[in-house]
């Protein structure tokens, strides 16, 4: 048990604990109230058997003894939560119960009923949740578990995630505790609120609103930090400006300077810290200090301490600004930008209320402007320049234009790199040592020798298939961080499996991050460093930090699910050395060794478990040939390349977060510069697999047509569709750059953007999918009629370039679907006696139907036309006409493109491929289309009027167009039928 105990206790007090003798009962229970250490060594000294939850009326209470017939309840219940009891022995199916550290036990994992008792949210608890997260495997075998809380409520989704896979039945159970004085049982009462009832009616105690506090309890982070926060501050009950302030506390409080809270709390309660300026200058200042102590004085200055704004001050200086800025008043009026009038006056006052500002300016405006006008209430209108040109469409929108978009800069909350000095993480060691990575003064300085004190971030993928959307996200970030801090940005490829790896994915990577608007610094390979990492590693062996191992990776897994070391874990460092020479000349068999990091077999973060530095594999690397016989692992490489290329800050999605200790770890021991690491959510979109496994399955098993395949999120199969770089981006900053889950993200949020950036660019033209012939009775045989149609929605009348030519014919076709043999209020297209309007041409008025032999097929339809255009009907047609007399319209193949899968989230399923939309693909071979479109290019983009964004495929040939569909309208056919011919 010691053991175990070093891990989650201070290290003097499991040292301390191995030392004490056996207690006695009495002492026992006396220790409750004394010191840490003792507490500690009761941990350690007692062994109970197990105690058994007796249901008793409106409750129950555990019951367990000690030896001579005494009971521990009391023990349970002690003075000190921090070291509550553990209760771990194996007791024939009985309820356990636990503070939790016997999850770290072996005993713990074979029981099949427990029991957990939370005493308020105190450091055994957050370790026990550790210990859960860190141990993936354990209490797998458990058939009931149930925990029971008196303070804080536990973390519900970490328990429900841990026993995901196994069919553990999870109780949450709210109870007051009441402790006996004369005897030694402790009774639990269930009872109170329920946790969500009473946890609303306490944000709402501080003067929070209602849907603060409701939006609060929706993330169990916040919640959990708003209820330590208002514990720290000792409050029943507060004003709403104190209140708001502790809500800040809770969501902004930065992690490395927890140990100051207090201070900061007891300022705010005192409201010698009372606005929200005050409270974001404190919190920047204890981000600076971290865990380090600081002079109070100092911090009082930087808060504003003490300063007193007067109303009068304020007021007097509003006056001045609002002079100063009298014209742009006059001018906007109250379509002014009262924000910046607000950043005026505040630099002037940086510790007045903004609130009050913001009020005082707003009350101020009508005396200059006098009351609202219609005119004030309506939106600014944008100045727009002249429509772009069908010629221009396809200029490239560079990503340099998305940053100054932006109204808040994404990327403030990266350090800048001279601040790289502070603690990045802590590494637990199961002997109970704590290391903190950080870098040294003079490493830092090193480094920003190196890089002059600029940023330098990398995009590293891996060239073992096309990037996909979710490396739109990466790229965003890391290109854009680089621009915006005017730095660097490497693209470096992670070519470290030669298995997986071509040339074919490595152009198509550096042709697509071009493409999306980015460029790179420089191109490195982590090949380019393979010598320096081969040094590197015999380095580690040197210093007994690594050693050749010969388990399989079964033995591997195994031996890490039993925290057992390899038995060639301590084999002599020479030995290691030669035998990894050998590997390295390609004299050992590949499989039969690795070279593993001797970090710590006992930890609970798997990450942290001798992880393989190198592998042998007798493969063709597509850059290095054919030099090498082994190969570094992504965990050994990658943060040293890190390193050696002096990146500032090293981004990666979140699931990356569990091997920040063993990242620091290796450069620690290696005396190398720390980059700040900083983790992001991953993207995830609706419909769609981005699993580079998945889609390569999807693509070598002819699922679909190609790695391109319109229907793919992959950034080619996305260009392919037609969309643009500008819409991706666009995207990827809207879904911003937060570590927050954004869970599901709907694939049809990217067809908003992509449509905005259409509608701007795609000129206007016309096709019909599914032709009915229509024939104009009262037009000449031979006439022919150039009309004039608009290729931009606003396109002034004098200006012919944007306009594009239409024949007018007797012989018109129109959507089948726009055709219906009875009438309704609601159809707005053509029926038997009904007019309609061509669009750009003339209204026409159904005449006749032809039928088919069946009399169920329409053939076609004859109909007039109203050369004067009295006629005033509510339909317009869509229409192609033929050129000339007897001459068939041009016939274009068009493809429209629906979700590749069914589900929002195919990932989940077992059986992912039998999710695929059967119509996710339908080609239509004889559309026509207007004469004008015989012209167009790969990759020209258009909309087609009432049907949607199309773009010229790249199976398009000089015999035939192909037209692939990139979105459809918001609401194509509105007023008609479906896109379908209809019989």
């Amino acid at each position: 048990m010691a053991a175990h105990l070093r891990l989650l206790l201070p290290r003097s007090l499991s040292r301390r604990a191995e030392h004490q003798s056996r207690l006695s009962i009495k002492e026992a229970r006396s220790c409750c109230d004394d010191s840490v250490e003792r507490t500690a060594a009761m941990e350690q000294s007692l062994l109970p058997p197990p105690l058994r939850w007796s249901e008793v009326e409106g409750g129950g209470r555990w019951v367990g003894q000690l030896g001579g017939g005494e009971e521990y309840g009391p023990i349970l219940a002690g003075h000190n939560p921090i070291f509550s009891r553990i209760f771990g022995h194996e007791a024939r199916g009985q309820l356990y119960s636990t503070s939790l550290l016997c999850i770290s036990t072996p005993i713990a994992r074979h029981a099949k009923n427990l029991g957990v008792i939370y005493k308020d949210r105190d450091k055994l608890v957050k370790a026990v949740e550790y210990g859960l997260s860190m141990k993936p495997n354990s209490l797998q075998s458990l058939n009931n578990l149930r925990v029971v809380y008196t303070g804080q409520e536990p973390n519900h989704s970490l328990y429900q995630n841990h026993f995901k896979t196994s069919q553990t039945q999870i109780t949450f159970t709210l109870l007051s505790l009441k402790r006996s004085t004369e005897t030694t049982e402790m009774v639990v009462v269930e009872g109170g609120d329920s946790p969500t009832t009473a946890k609303l009616e306490l944000f709402l105690s501080i003067g929070l609103d209602r849907r603060t506090a409701e939006n609060a309890l929706v993330n169990p982070k916040v919640t959990s930090n708003l209820v330590a926060v208002i514990e720290e501050a000792g409050v029943n009950g507060s004003s709403k400006t104190i209140g708001n302030l502790l809500y800040t506390v809770a969501t902004k409080y930065p992690t490395n300077a927890l140990l100051h809270r207090p201070v900061l709390i007891k300022y705010i309660i005192s409201s010698k810290i009372k606005n929200s300026a005050q409270l974001d200058a404190a919190l920047s200042f204890l981000s600076s200090v971290g865990s380090e102590s600081f002079d109070l004085k100092n911090f009082e200055e930087v808060s504003g301490v003490g300063v007193e704004v007067s109303i009068e001050g304020i007021k007097s200086t509003i006056e001045a600004v609002l002079e100063e800025n009298m014209k742009s008043i006059l001018e906007l009026r109250y379509r002014i930008n009262v924000g910046n009038l607000c950043g005026q006056v505040r630099k002037r006052h940086p510790w007045a209320d903004a609130k009050l500002i913001k009020e005082l300016i707003a009350d101020n405006l009508p005396a200059i402007l006098g009351e609202k006008t219609d005119a004030d209430k309506e939106p600014m209108k944008k100045k727009k320049g002249k429509p772009v040109k069908f010629e221009d469409k396809s200029e490239p929108i560079v990503a340099s234009s998305l940053l100054s978009e932006e109204e808040e800069n994404p990327f403030s909350i990266f350090p800048n790199p001279e601040e790289n000095i502070k603690v990045h993480t802590e590494i637990l060691f199961s002997d109970g040592n704590l290391w903190r990575a950080c870098n040294t003064k003079e490493i830092l300085e090193k480094h920003l020798k190196a890089t002059g004190g600029k940023v330098f971030t990398r995009f590293p993928p891996e060239p073992n298939g096309y990037l996909h959307i979710g490396h739109a996200k990466a790229l965003y970030i890391d290109f854009g961080l680089a621009r915006e801090k005017d730095g660097f940005c490497y693209l470096r490829f992670d070519d470290t499996n030669p298995v997986a790896e071509r040339m074919e994915y490595i152009e198509h990577i550096k042709e697509i991050i071009e493409w999306m608007g980015w460029k790179p610094f420089k191109v490195t390979y982590t090949s380019d460093y393979f010598d320096h990492l081969y040094e590197l590693a015999v380095e580690l062996i040197k210093k007994g930090l690594a050693y050749v191992d010969h388990q399989t990776s079964e033995e591997i897994k195994e031996y890490r699910e039993k925290m057992i070391n390899s038995p060639w874990r301590d084999r002599p460092i020479e030995e290691s050395l030669k035998l990894f020479d050998e590997m390295k000349r390609g004299m050992i068999e590949e499989g039969k060794a690795t070279l593993r990091l001797k970090q710590d077999m006992q930890n609970n973060n798997k990450n942290m478990c001798d992880l393989i530095a190198y592998r042998i594999k007798f493969s063709t690397h597509p850059k290095a040939g054919d030099k090498w016989r082994i190969y570094p692992s992504y965990d050994y490489s990658h943060c040293i390349v890190d390193s050696l290329e002096n990146i500032t800050h090293s981004l990666c999605s979140l699931e990356f977060e569990i091997r920040r200790p063993s990242y620091y770890w290796l450069l620690l021991v290696l005396g190398l510069y720390q980059p700040h690491v900083w983790e992001y959510s991953r993207l995830n979109v609706s419909n769609t697999v981005m699993s580079k496994r998945k889609l390569n399955r999807l693509v070598t098993e002819k699922w679909v047509d190609s790695w391109d395949d319109p229907r793919l999120m992959t950034l080619a199969g996305l260009r392919r569709r037609g969309v643009s770089s500008t819409s991706i981006n666009a995207f990827i900053r809207g879904v911003g750059i937060t570590r927050s889950d954004n869970s599901m993200i709907s694939s049809d949020r990217l067809d908003y953007h992509i449509r905005e950036e259409l509608n701007k660019t795609a000129p206007r033209t016309m096709v019909v999918l599914h032709p009915l012939k229509v024939i104009i009775t009262n037009l000449d045989k031979e006439s022919v009629m150039y009309l004039d149609a608009r290729m931009w929605p606003h396109a002034p009348p004098d200006d012919a370039s944007l306009y594009y030519k239409v024949p007018f014919t007797r012989v018109v076709y129109i959507e089948s679907s726009d055709f219906r043999l009875k009438d309704s209020k609601d159809y707005y297209g053509l029926a038997p006696g009904k007019s309609v309007l061509l669009r750009y041409a003339f209204p026409i008025r159904c005449t006749e139907v032809i039928y088919g032999e069946n009399l169920d097929t329409v053939l076609e339809v004859h109909a007039e036309y109203d050369p004067v255009k009295e006629t005033k009907p509510k339909g317009v047609l869509h229409w192609v006409a033929e050129p000339s007399p007897g001459v068939e319209p041009l016939k274009v193949e068009v493809r429209l493109f629906e979700k590749l899968f069914l589900s929002e989230n195919p990932s989940e399923l077992e059986d992912w491929l039998g999710d695929l939309n059967p119509h996710s693909k339908e080609i239509i071979n004889d559309a026509y289309a207007v004469s004008s479109l015989a012209g167009a290019s790969i990759g020209d983009k258009f909309q087609f009027e009432r049907l949607g964004y199309f773009a010229v495929d790249l199976d398009s040939t000089d015999k035939k167009l192909v037209f692939n569909r990139t979105v459809t309208l918001r609401d194509s056919f509105s007023k008609g039928g479906s896109s379908k011919p209809v019989k």
